[in-house]
């Protein structure tokens, strides 16, 4: 029988961006000891499945409402099963990840969460930027255009985007129209732009080019989703023009673990 004393917490693990050795250490030995792994197969590839057992079972959740998805759940926790909600990028970052823990929570099923590589640090990696260059840029904002899933009035993308920030633009490729207005008008349309579709995975690519030809690159390469939007002017500075460093590391500079000589 089992008891209390047996069943273990539901863990939403981030699958991280897609590479498979990108998730992390944590949430690959959690795989490894999975019973269950619910996915959302539209977006995890099936590569990353490859650190489960063989007779781990697989639920694709793309498919399933969220009705459907917490009853698997319940079944798996109850009969002492250790259950994997496997999400994308990071769990907490437009997962919707926090009205699964408030059904559990009302079933008194615990959880935890691991968390994972988001697409924007997988493409700064593999553009090889900094989002957060002195006298550039030293704010990120990470967000998405308004569509069916809407935003908080104060959050439009317009008005972020009067910051001029770096950003990166999620979820929203299918709005690229409206998202090239944007980028125009507070960044200028020969503002650098970068689309990054599936980053990390074989089919990654990377495309650069200026928000006033950002609408016609994404149709011309038939983009139509998993693609992150890059903007800002740390896009623009290259190995070869990079002007201004931080302190960090400059002689002239003292902090607690180091002391300039005079």
């Amino acid at each position: 029988m089992t008891t209390a004393s047996n069943r273990h917490p539901v863990v939403f693990v981030g699958a991280g961006p897609g590479d498979p050795e990108l998730i992390t250490v944590k949430g690959r030995r959690a795989l490894e000891q999975a019973d269950l792994i619910i996915y959302a197969g539209s977006l995890v590839p099936e590569a990353v499945l490859a650190w489960a057992r063989p007779e781990t079972r697989r639920v694709n959740s793309a498919g399933l409402h969220m009705e459907s998805i917490i009853a698997e759940i319940k079944s798996a926790y109850h009969t002492g099963g250790r259950v994997i909600r496997l999400h994308t990028g990071d769990p907490s970052l437009y997962g919707a990840v926090f009205e699964q823990m408030a059904e559990l929570n009302r079933l008194d099923i615990p959880f935890k969460v691991i968390p994972g590589v988001t697409a924007a640090f997988a493409a700064a990696a593999a553009m090889g930027i900094e989002y957060t260059l002195p006298q550039v840029s030293q704010t990120l904002i990470l967000t998405r255009m308004a569509g069916r899933t809407p935003v908080p009035e104060a959050e439009k993308l317009a008005a972020l985007a009067a910051h001029r920030s770096s950003m990166a633009i999620y979820l929203s490729i299918s709005l690229i129209d409206e998202v090239q207005t944007v980028l125009c008008t507070h960044y200028g349309k020969d503002a650098p732009c970068a689309v990054v579709y599936r980053v990390s995975q074989p089919e990654e690519k990377i495309i650069t080019t200026t928000a006033g030809k950002l609408a016609q690159t994404v149709r011309r390469e038939k983009i139509t989703r998993q693609a992150l939007i890059i903007a800002g002017q740390v896009l623009a500075v290259s190995l070869e023009t990079l002007a201004h460093r931080s302190r960090l590391y400059d002689k002239e500079f003292s902090h607690a673990f180091r002391r300039c000589k005079t």
